[in-house]
């Protein structure tokens, strides 16, 4: 499917990321692709799901235990771009 200059300029705006080179249209076309898949799926008479967790209506918490730590160096590693200790988001 042909994606629209006004879907992509939408698209653009919502993820902040620049689908106007030809690989970047590749990508959202790829994505389009797998998503219609969904539309394959029959779903007659099976009620919506207020959660995915089905018939559990009380969601717990759990306790944010910290396990580990001090791994700044590491996980800056795996930035594209960083400045100073931070993150550049979006990328490029």
């Amino acid at each position: 499917k042909k994606v629209s200059v006004e879907v992509l300029d939408h698209l653009e705006h919502l993820a902040l990321v620049d689908f106007r080179d030809s690989e970047g249209v590749q990508r959202l076309q790829k994505a389009i692709q797998f998503a219609d898949q969904l539309h394959e799926v029959n779903t007659d008479g099976v009620e919506p799901m207020d959660s995915v967790l089905e018939d559990r209506w009380c969601l717990y918490l759990r306790e944010d235990d910290v396990t580990e730590g001090n791994c700044t160096k590491d996980l800056l590693e795996n930035a594209r771009e960083k400045v100073e200790e931070y993150f550049v988001a979006p990328p490029g």
